[in-house]
């Protein structure tokens, strides 16, 4: 049997069945004692990632903190500028929407209760901002864009091209 020397599949006949191109192999003499040869050709690196680039950018705001750093880490992603840029953004505006939660914790911690409620109210319209937000910035992700975000964009970008 000859081996497709453009993507290494079992080829029977002149054209490979798998990416279409020309093979120009002689049928064997005689079958050859041992094991099969190995193909002879080498996988081009990043040639099969598992996912699109649009994918991975819009996986990477799902779990915010835990998939922004999980992309970062992985090798053929960590890599692509447009992943790594989805990734840090991801990662800043979580940490943006924890440190928001922290201090509003501690002021509501520390005022009567009356004020408490009305902190609450206000809490809960930013906390829907924030999932409005993280929405925009993910599904435009999936589609291909890129939702620049005003303070936490131009930082992920230095981190992204730097």
């Amino acid at each position: 049997m000859a081996f497709c020397p453009n993507c290494g599949a079992g080829v029977e006949g002149r054209f490979c069945a798998k990416c279409g191109a020309t093979v120009n192999a002689a049928a064997p003499s005689a079958p050859a004692a041992g094991p099969a040869p190995a193909p002879a050709y080498a996988p081009q690196a990043g040639a099969a990632t598992g996912m699109s680039d649009s994918v991975a950018s819009g996986l990477c705001y799902i779990l915010g903190l835990l998939t922004g750093i999980l992309f970062l880490v992985l090798s053929p992603y960590n890599r692509n500028p447009s992943i790594r840029f989805h990734a840090f953004q991801s990662i800043f505006l979580h940490v943006a929407g924890i440190a928001f939660w922290v201090v509003l914790t501690i002021f509501t911690l520390v005022l009567p209760w009356y004020i408490r409620a009305m902190i609450g109210i206000l809490a809960l319209l930013v906390w829907l901002g924030f999932f409005v937000l993280w929405l925009i910035v993910m599904i435009k992700a999936f589609q291909g864009g890129r939702f620049v975000l005003p303070v936490i964009g131009p930082i992920a970008e230095k981190q992204a091209n730097g």
